[in-house]
């Protein structure tokens, strides 16, 4: 039992670092520097990504025994794009303002590399269980990620975070960091910064 619990945690929590979609392993990069202008679309678009995520790995983990191999991409594709529907139905009818700051990039998340990727990778060779937890981390690692790409730009693109005013008067806004340029630009700081932790926690010394 000790070991299963060992496991679970282990494919829950290598989403949070190990493989942490945006940062390490470099994928779902369309959302990730397009709609993270703010907090609220980071964290909206990276909870309609984890939905998705969750729910198609679920039912790929469910079908796999019994769909055939020669359909087996078209068939994950088909439901895939089953959620992506209803979570995009789901923001036009509760949140519009949302829906329409996100624009098109819901739609998207049918060719995010990261829901297919998971389902074939991960879903479609594992139980259930394993890949609830291989989705909560991973969906949780992406929304984290799309958050603190929001709130760095906020912060730098209009002195504010959430509608709340964090610099005075004195701060002249960064303009650059709510367009495309400065979503490269914090990306870029992002991955460096990433690699670097990374550097650092594989040099450390394992004992102490």
């Amino acid at each position: 039992m000790a070991n299963n619990n060992y496991n679970l945690w282990h494919e829950f929590k290598k989403g949070l670092w190990q493989e942490l979609p945006p940062f390490r392993l470099i994928l779902g990069m369309c959302p990730t520097l397009a709609v993270t202008n703010s907090v609220i679309n980071g964290v909206a678009m990276g909870l309609a990504t984890s939905f998705v995520l969750l729910s198609a790995n679920i039912s790929v983990s469910l079908i796999r025994k019994i769909v055939p191999s020669q359909v087996r991409i078209a068939t994950y594709v088909v439901v895939i794009a089953l959620y992506v529907t209803v979570a995009d139905l789901f923001l036009a009818a509760m949140f519009p303002p949302i829906s329409k700051a996100l624009g098109p990039y819901v739609p998207l998340i049918v060719v995010n590399c990261i829901i297919l990727g998971r389902a074939e990778g991960f879903a479609q060779k594992n139980p259930l269980t394993p890949s609830i937890m291989d989705a909560l981390g991973i969906g949780l690692g992406f929304t984290l990620s799309l958050a603190l790409m929001g709130g760095i730009r906020e912060i730098f693109g209009f002195g504010s975070i959430l509608d709340i005013k964090l610099l005075g008067e004195w701060f002249e806004p960064w303009i650059v960091m709510i367009l495309p340029a400065g979503a490269f630009f914090v990306f870029g700081f992002l991955v460096a910064l990433t690699n670097y932790l990374s550097k650092r926690k594989a040099a450390a010394p394992s004992g102490h």
